[in-house]
């Protein structure tokens, strides 16, 4: 839990913060992502946006809801396997998260933007199962990456 404090220190005060925190603000106000707001996440974050906006479209990002405990769990679906996000720490299980954004080569893999803007959209699945599955599930989720799964 500590190197997660440190890591939330880290990037609290980058421009990819600031700027995915304006964007979901604005989409908060304006309840939809319009072309305006396209242009400056696109010019920061490039080709992650647009992955982000593509996972949107294809409705993978997941919130899981145990019961009768009401923990909250999000999940964007990939191509290899489902990547736990840790939203409120900016914090996501993929290769791309941990090789690049560990290293301050970059603040965000896609799923994280996908999982910020869908949760201001509401365009995410709820997913309800019981506490019973919770360990099994986290278990899973929290399995290390293969090597092969780093394109992702």
């Amino acid at each position: 839990m500590r190197h997660v404090i440190v890591l939330e220190a880290t990037i609290e005060g980058s421009s990819e913060v600031n700027l995915l925190k304006q964007i979901c603000k604005e989409i908060k106000l304006r309840g939809r992502l319009d072309e305006n707001l396209l242009a400056r996440p696109i010019s920061i974050f490039g080709s992650r946006f647009m992955r982000a906006l593509e996972a949107l479209k294809e409705r993978r990002v997941k919130k899981y809801v145990f019961q009768p405990s009401g923990r909250v769990v999000w999940i964007v679906v990939g191509k290899e396997r489902d990547y736990l996000i840790l939203p409120n720490v900016y914090f996501c299980s993929c290769n791309d998260f941990y090789f690049r954004a560990l290293d301050h080569q970059l603040r965000f893999c896609y799923h994280i933007i996908a999982q910020r803007i869908a949760e201001e959209l509401s365009l995410y699945d709820i997913i309800e199962d019981s506490d019973d599955f919770y360990e099994i599930l986290m278990k899973e989720w929290k399995e290390p990456i293969k090597e092969s799964a780093f394109s992702e």
